[in-house]
């Protein structure tokens, strides 16, 4: 009965209609939030990220009556562009939903957080790489690297 389930779910929200479905219409059709903030003007937002391998982090958004404004997909170019130095670690998280591999360097006195990502027209997976102060937990650098974990299936060789 889980597998099924599990199965069934749909972590793109298919089948919701905003302003229609409820908070138990979400949890029906996505299960349960890996994550849930407060968003802006009494929203609340569930997060489900596909990450490492589905390489999308969708956000369900609620209105303060507990009905659905939308479910977006947040790892867009669009979004990763409004990352920038200087940005409370707070806002990114807000924006782009949990990152993937929190990692903290006390020697480098940075955290490190990874969201492995899909950029379009590039052939090869990617990680949006973002580096927080650990003074003031800011956006102290941010860059697209391909992943390094990716291996082609014909394991890299041309024919």
């Amino acid at each position: 009965m889980v597998l099924f389930l599990a199965a069934c779910s749909s972590f793109d929200g298919r089948g919701l209609v905003p302003g229609q479905s409820t908070d138990r219409d979400v949890f029906a059709v996505m299960g349960q939030p890996a994550d849930k903030r407060a968003g802006a003007q009494g929203e609340t937002v569930y997060w489900y990220p596909q990450l490492p391998h589905g390489h999308a982090s969708y956000a369900a958004r609620m209105a303060p009556d507990g009905h659905l404004i939308a479910v977006e997909q947040r790892l867009t170019e669009a979004n990763i562009a409004k990352v920038v130095t200087g940005i409370p670690a707070e806002e990114v998280r807000d924006l782009l939903g949990p990152p993937y591999q929190p990692t903290v360097f006390p020697r480098l006195e940075r955290e490190i957080w990874t969201y492995p990502m899909r950029q379009q027209g590039y052939m090869y997976p990617r990680w949006f790489v973002v580096h927080l102060s650990l003074d003031d937990h800011s956006v102290s650098e941010a860059f697209l690297m391909d992943d390094p974990q990716y291996v082609p299936k014909d394991g890299g060789r041309r024919r």
